[in-house]
């Protein structure tokens, strides 16, 4: 079995800041980490391997420093890792950083399974693992909470969506997003950790994959969605008013009063 994990390296959401000014994420301001939905991903393509047998490529997108990432991916059961890093790659929308990856997995060879996480915790998209499926024109089932079993030959999982479970059997190739409630990860073992420190991080560029995907669909120039800002939410003050029994009409004299003031009703509607 020939297993590719997507892994991707985020802030740490809990101490990142935000750049009011400049309507950004200030990822200088946190350490990282890799994203925890695809630490649930490895975790899945460890278990198979470990039932199946076969190999589990790692692949990232992003800055030198994504190296981390991939060397924690190999302490946790990757067989082999690669970062895909080049300036050309810069400010990727969802759309151009699908088109990489999915060049990138055609490039790295023939892969029965693809899983990654069902989204990251620094973009909540949820649109890179079924957007590369589609440009690897390959199936694809989204927010996998359930491998219910697992062969050679096909793989049934159970998918979570809108507070419903479908249940579905699917043949290879096949890319699947999981959600947190597939397992627990594993924490990496000492041979693992071993392992990690010795492993190569094998870089590609944009030559690695040009003959799978034109320049012009790469990076900044290639995306066609880019956020325009981020705004943090306000903390509101909120005032609690308490009535008795006796100021009932008050209080609904006043609840039309703040209605009337928001637009949500009418002065004169007569209820």
């Amino acid at each position: 079995m020939q297993i590719l994990v997507l892994i991707k390296q985020v802030p740490e959401m809990e101490k990142v800041q935000f750049d009011a000014e400049k309507g950004k994420i200030d990822r200088n301001s946190a350490g990282v980490e890799v994203n925890p939905f695809d630490l649930n991903a490895l975790e899945a393509a460890v278990r198979i391997k470990e039932k199946l047998g076969g190999e589990i490529t790692a692949l990232s997108m992003g800055p030198k420093r994504a190296e981390s990432a991939l060397k924690e991916a190999a302490a946790r059961g990757a067989d082999k890792v690669f970062l895909l890093t080049d300036k050309n790659f810069a400010g990727a929308d969802t759309i151009s950083t699908s088109a990489v990856l999915s060049a990138a997995a055609k490039k790295l060879g023939d892969f029965d399974l693809i899983i990654a996480g069902e989204m990251s915790v620094d973009g909540d998209t949820a649109q890179v693992g079924p957007q590369t499926a589609e440009f690897l024109d390959i199936n694809h089932a989204a927010y996998v909470s359930e491998i219910a079993a697992v062969s050679n030959s096909e793989i049934t999982v159970s998918t979570s969506l809108w507070e419903a479970n479908y249940n579905k059997t699917y043949s290879y190739p096949l890319l699947i997003t999981v959600t947190k409630d597939l397992n627990n990860p594993s924490l990496p073992s000492f041979k693992g950790k071993m392992k990690a420190r010795k492993i190569e991080v094998e870089k590609l560029d944009y030559e690695t994959i040009k003959e799978q995907l034109p320049i012009k669909e790469v990076g900044f120039k290639g995306s066609p969605t880019w956020v325009e800002n981020i705004v943090v939410p306000q903390k509101i003050k909120r005032k609690t008013k308490s009535y008795n029994k006796s100021e009932t009409a008050a209080a609904v004299a006043d609840i039309k009063g703040i209605l009337t003031v928001k637009n949500l009703m009418e002065a004169n509607h007569g209820r």
